[in-house]
């Protein structure tokens, strides 16, 4: 049964985005982490040319993305191994996470489990489905009554990074729990500080992780960042088959297909890693810009050694800080929308033009 949902907390930014919009030089909204780039022009050719799509597209995708997904993963995440049955796109992700619980069959008396701070999605899947969120990090505190355990690697909003023996110790947990376990992926090319700087960030489905045993594990990723496709929706889930054999049965069944033309601008975008390290150079510049006119302010960087946010406190309630930042023109992201725990917190999105960037940067200093 459906639980009662919250209103969308990003209405009550409203106000805020008036004050900041105030500023005699416009607003810069480091809010929501939706890309300001141009989507590359492989990926857009490759849309053009697959615009005659008469028939219906294959739920499973198409044997080319298939295997473009197959082949990144062994490229870029070091997991080998994955057959035609260990993949499968989605509609972004976001659809995925907000209806993971219940094509799994959730429901009353069951637990969903996410990081303390994290995406809110996780728990609005759980109560879209009638089952209970449980925010902890430490899988000693996950309840037996836990179905679905989600990770988010890096992490949004904080860029937290969970080692191989941090993911090995969540999978071996959630097995004697008999639960499934999700790691989201999907900030994975975007590592900056610490070992990520040179190390590629650890997937759930490395063999390091689970070896070759992918009972109950899946990772999912989003071509959204790492491509600026985020308006074509484009992300898939990998591991085990049995867990995705069943999420395919039931999105055939309610018609949750990717359309065929999106389906090749995905292949291309996997098959091109120039156009994402060009991206990632770009965030990286935007960051060395942000950041320490974000320390220059007051503010307190916290983890944020990966990802596309940098998540911070000045040691007093979020919601002064958000009007502190308001009335210098910049919106940012509340941490109370992440978690009950991050009452002090702020999340400044990377996703502006660099132009917009500098402005943030200027006016914090000058703060």
């Amino acid at each position: 049964m459906l639980k009662p949902l919250p209103d969308y907390p990003w209405d009550q930014m409203v106000p805020f985005a008036e004050r900041a919009r105030a500023h005699p030089d416009g607003i810069v909204d480091l809010s929501i982490g939706s890309p300001v780039d141009p989507t590359p022009a492989v990926i857009r050719q490759a849309l053009a040319d697959a615009t005659d799509a008469h028939a219906y597209p294959q739920t499973a995708g198409t044997p080319q993305l298939q295997w473009a997904i197959i082949e990144w993963y062994a490229r870029r995440r070091g997991v080998l191994g994955l057959t035609e049955a260990n993949v499968l796109p989605t509609i972004g992700s976001k659809e995925l996470v907000a209806l993971l619980p219940f094509m799994l069959g959730l429901g009353e008396g069951d637990t969903v489990v996410h990081p303390v701070a994290a995406y809110p999605t996780y728990a609005i899947g759980a109560a879209m489905a009638g089952a209970d969120a449980v925010a902890a990090d430490n899988p000693a505190d996950w309840p037996a009554t836990t179905k679905l355990v989600w990770l988010n690697s890096p992490g949004n909003p904080d860029g937290n990074v969970l080692t191989v023996a941090e993911l090995r110790q969540a999978v071996d947990r959630a097995r004697s729990l008999g639960a499934v376990i999700v790691s989201d992926e999907c900030y994975a090319e975007l590592g900056w500080a610490g070992d990520w700087l040179t190390d590629p960030i650890p997937s759930i489905l490395d063999p390091r992780v689970i070896g070759t045993d992918r009972r109950d594990v899946l990772a999912i990723y989003s071509l959204s960042k790492q491509s600026n496709m985020a308006g074509y929706r484009g992300a898939f889930a990998a591991g085990c088959a049995t867990v995705l054999g069943r999420l395919l049965t039931v999105r055939k069944h309610a018609g949750l297909m990717l359309p065929a033309p999106l389906q090749a601008a995905m292949v291309a975008a996997l098959g091109d890693d120039a156009h994402v390290a060009e991206q990632k150079e770009r965030y990286r510049a935007r960051r060395e810009m942000l950041l320490p006119a974000v320390e220059a302010a007051g503010f307190r960087i916290q983890r944020s050694e990966a990802g596309l946010y940098l998540w911070a406190s000045e040691g007093r309630d979020a919601w002064e800080s958000i009007g502190r930042l308001a009335d210098l023109g910049i919106l940012a992201g509340p941490g109370p929308f992440y978690g009950a725990g991050s009452a002090q917190q702020v999340r400044f999105s990377l996703t502006a033009t660099d132009e917009r960037i500098a402005a943030a940067a200027e006016r914090l200093k000058g703060a």
